[in-house]
């Protein structure tokens, strides 16, 4: 069974950081793309970052700079250093994976229950 279970999210300050986690479970990693999506209290869910199986990255443009994705193969989890939060990245967090050893925005099969991050003073 496929599982993908998120945590590390809570309650930051602006300026803040967090790091969430990605567990996945049912399959290795190898041979998948890993992205983290966020969706805020009325927005549609919107892709954050993503890393390949040899580690490229790609972020969107509210990420760079302060976000940072990795993966760790061996231990099938991956990643989502968050710093400098700001009160607009509150949000669910996601991580989704698909296969694929490309850089991927979108089409992800599998899917995490989600971790709440929010940000506020």
């Amino acid at each position: 069974q496929v599982q993908l279970v998120e945590s590390g999210g809570g309650l930051v300050q602006p300026g803040g950081s967090l790091r969430l986690s990605c567990a996945v479970r049912g399959f290795t990693l190898n041979d998948y793309a890993m992205a983290w999506f966020r969706q805020a209290p009325g927005k549609e869910r919107e892709f954050v970052a993503t890393a390949n199986w040899g580690g490229a990255t790609y972020y969107t443009d509210s990420a760079k700079g302060r976000f940072t994705i990795s993966r760790d193969n061996a231990k099938n989890t991956a990643y989502l250093q968050m710093n400098s939060l700001k009160v607009e990245d509150t949000a669910v967090y996601f991580c989704a994976a698909r296969v694929g050893k490309g850089i991927y925005t979108g089409g992800y099969d599998y899917w995490g229950q989600g971790t709440q991050v929010t940000v506020s003073s």
